[in-house]
């Protein structure tokens, strides 16, 4: 296996946790300073914190998947958490502000990576058709449901 195919699942997960992590938190702290957005743009972000509870899910959503992603612990759960928000974020760099369209489109490679190199976690959700499993305490409460009805 060479350094890089060694690295790079790394690589790109470290970069998309510190992405969300610092522009979610960056929301709440404002250590990075903002450029005045164009008008469609601040009121679709204007629409989004008007309704008192979106924006801020959405950034504390941010944070808890960029930790996530940064610990190493519940990747795809993170990736699959991230991949509806990185969907708007392009779509709203694409669509209402192009200027900033290249960090998304990192972003939304970093996700595409990531979720070929963790393919096998996603494999099951992927599936046309699933049985459903029954566990042993599954089995346990059944049979009791049974005998009491």
């Amino acid at each position: 296996m060479t350094t890089v195919r060694r690295y790079a699942p790394t690589a790109a997960r470290l970069f998309l946790g510190l992405v969300f992590t610092v522009f979610g938190l960056n929301f709440f702290l404002h250590f990075l300073p903002m450029p005045p957005a164009p008008p469609k743009a601040a009121a679709f972000a204007g629409a989004l914190f008007a309704s008192g509870y979106l924006f801020q899910l959405l950034k504390a959503t941010e944070v808890v998947a960029g930790l996530l992603l940064l610990s190493g612990r519940f990747v795809p759960l993170a990736l699959a958490v991230l991949a509806p928000i990185i969907v708007n974020i392009v779509g709203f760099h694409l669509f209402l502000e192009p200027s900033g369209l290249a960090i998304p489109l990192a972003v939304l490679a970093a996700e595409i990576y990531l979720a070929r190199a963790y393919r096998a976690a996603f494999a099951p959700m992927l599936r046309a058709r699933t049985p459903l499993t029954e566990q042993p305490a599954d089995r346990a409460a059944v049979s009791d449901v049974r005998a009491v009805a």
